[in-house]
């Protein structure tokens, strides 16, 4: 398969976007593929969205504002950023399906449930029909799949979550959809005009008074 989605449950965005997403899925289009947002920001040396005060208050608002936009429901968690590493494990565990992770994401961003508590991993693993949240989430299997498609996507070049990837190009956030769109419809597209210049700009130096 060609193109890649790659996400993480603890991105607003990643679940704005997957409303969007989840029909090309289901249609066989593009995968799927959940991975750790936080092990890529590592790996990358930068911080979180979530870790610079006033970024933090900008993405808030700007995710609330894209849902009204978008007419879907948004309720934040008791707290955030919150552990994803356990709700990821579930979600591949249950074979990270369209309706496997639907259900992950709903219960964090439309119900508000803490997506790192027990309690609620634990009703998670019954919806996904998991017998033992616990041992699935400890399992060396999905935690060896869950870091083979995290250095999957620091392989393709990913920095952020959503991330569609596609001949080899990036598509990142919420609101690059449309663009995305037209890219899977015509792959050449980036190889025309302008588009096709843009990685040959020239890096310029900030000059700093």
């Amino acid at each position: 398969m060609g193109a890649h989605w790659y996400f993480d449950f603890v991105s607003p965005f990643s679940y704005l976007h997957w409303q969007k997403v989840r029909p090309l899925v289901e249609a066989g289009r593009v995968e799927a593929v959940p991975i750790v947002f936080g092990a890529v920001l590592h790996a990358l040396g930068i911080l979180g969205p979530a870790e610079i005060p006033k970024k933090r208050e900008f993405i808030y608002r700007q995710a609330l504002w894209q849902a009204r936009r978008d007419g879907v429901t948004l309720r934040f968690p008791p707290a955030h950023p919150f552990n994803p590493l356990p709700a990821l494990r579930l979600c591949v565990a249950a074979g990270a399906t369209p309706p496997a992770i639907g259900t992950v994401f709903e219960a964090i961003w439309a119900e508000g449930l803490a997506g790192d508590a027990p309690v609620v991993l634990d009703g998670l693993a019954a919806r996904l029909g998991l017998a033992d949240a616990a041992a699935a989430i400890a399992d060396p299997v999905v935690k060896d799949r869950l870091r083979a498609n995290t250095d999957a996507a620091l392989a393709a070049g990913v920095f952020g979550v959503p991330t569609l990837a596609v001949e080899g190009e990036l598509f990142w956030g919420n609101d690059s959809h449309d663009l995305m769109l037209a890219v899977l419809e015509d792959p050449g597209l980036l190889r025309q005009g302008e588009l096709a210049g843009v990685a040959a700009i020239p890096v310029g130096v900030e000059r700093r008074r």
